[in-house]
């Protein structure tokens, strides 16, 4: 059945929702006007405390699954009917803003005042979600367990999950008491909307306030060791030393020709550690991660064959000892055409200028589409940037988000009626 107008016309509170950003941000608020809200730490229990307090106001039960997954129902007038879902994460990067996932719980939370301040009564339930650990930052990978959820990593295998002090997030889970009793997959939807912030500077190089998301890009990380020899930096000759901190940094070079020569695929090294980084010693042994991406699985099968051809190479110039794995692998996803014509009608109807478009960053929604209808919705951040205390979205731009996001939810609830 074709998407049709909701009977009511419902106008989200742009300031309201403002406000609700800004009162969320100081859990984990930087001095530079940014969050650190790593999964499962203590900021996040808080922030993950009020969240479960504000939906239970607006008469949501709010369950939680195994491996910490938030999911606020709030009836619909069918029984019969599975709940639409509307839903992202509150975890942040460890120099995260104020909008990267967050707007995409809070910007539904708002949709959902919405209807109950003016008694709304959709078909069908409607459902908030807050996936643990979207970010990958503190426990990698990322949307770690959306994927659980999706059945991509078993329960086990997101507890074993350590992060560079060896903290596994199954002990952190239990600690901060957000480990649910709920297998995970058990809490079922019919479909889900996932609200974003573009991270990418196009629509606001196009003037258009609302990307309708067509897919996510493929995405594949790495991890490589390069080891060496470590000796003092006056006493080797040059040619005679084991530099992994070079071999390492001829890599990285190599792996950004990787990107240049598949645009628009891209080719990244985010993290880096050199050991024993000292000033007066030959690095023996440098530890960092590779992320490779391309809307066309075809092509990024050539982009890590040419890496993984690359590496050795240099290592073996230079002597060096390599270690080589890809950790994770999200393959690119496309969103269910009815969802993608909900978001485009709900733009059109609030009058916003949209673009079709992919989704260059990963998000929980590339998960959650393998087991049920998906799609996403994008507004500007200024400049493009994110995983950034600057990242910047304008109050009018987040309310036409949460504005589209509600119309979409009401566009397709209305073809379940």
């Amino acid at each position: 059945m074709s998407a049709t107008a909701p009977k009511t016309n419902l106008t989200i509170n742009p300031a309201r929702l403002w406000d609700t950003l800004m009162e969320t941000a100081k859990f984990g608020g930087t001095p530079k006007g940014g969050i650190k809200r790593l999964t499962v730490s203590d900021e996040d229990k808080k922030v993950r405390d009020w969240f479960k307090a504000q939906c239970e106001a607006l008469g949501c039960t709010v369950e939680v699954d195994e491996v910490g997954n938030m999911f606020a129902t709030r009836p619909g007038k069918r029984k019969d009917l599975l709940p639409i879902a509307m839903g992202s994460h509150l975890d942040t990067q460890p120099t995260g803003g104020k909008f990267d996932g967050v707007l995409g719980v809070l910007g539904p939370l708002e949709a959902l005042r919405t209807m109950v301040d003016m008694g709304y009564e959709s078909n069908a339930p409607i459902m908030i979600v807050n996936w643990t650990n979207e970010e990958g930052s503190r426990f990698a990978p990322a949307m770690l367990c959306s994927g659980v959820y999706a059945g991509v990593f078993t329960p086990e295998f997101a507890y074993s999950r350590e992060d560079r002090q060896g903290i596994k997030l199954g002990d952190e889970l239990e600690r901060i008491g957000y480990k649910g009793k709920h297998k995970a997959g058990a809490i079922k939807f019919g479909s889900m909307f996932e609200l974003h912030i573009e991270q990418g500077p196009i629509l606001e190089a196009e003037n258009k306030m609302i990307g309708v998301v067509t897919g996510v890009q493929g995405m594949r990380w790495y991890e490589v060791t390069v080891r060496g020899q470590e000796s003092h930096t006056g006493a080797t000759p040059m040619g005679l030393r084991k530099n992994a901190l070079l071999g390492a940094s001829r890599m990285i070079e190599a792996i950004h020709q990787v990107g240049m020569a598949n645009l628009p695929g891209v080719a990244s090294v985010g993290l880096i550690e050199n050991r024993p980084n000292s000033r007066n010693v030959v690095p023996g042994e440098v530890f960092f991660t590779v992320d490779l991406r391309h809307p066309d699985e075809t092509v990024l099968d050539k982009m890590e064959k040419a890496y993984q051809e690359a590496l050795p190479k240099i290592a073996a110039e230079l002597n060096l000892e390599l270690e080589e794995k890809r950790i994770w692998k999200s393959p690119a996803v496309k969103f269910a055409p009815e969802l993608i014509k909900c978001v485009q009608q709900g733009a059109d109807q609030a009058g916003y200028k949209s673009r079709e478009m992919a989704s260059g960053a990963g998000h929980d929604a590339a998960y959650i589409a393998r087991v049920t209808p998906t799609t996403m919705i994008f507004v500007p951040c200024l400049g493009g940037i994110s995983h950034n205390e600057a990242e910047s979205t304008t109050l009018e731009e987040c309310g036409a988000g949460a504005q589209v996001l509600l119309n979409a939810v009401l566009a397709h609830d209305a073809t379940l009626g």
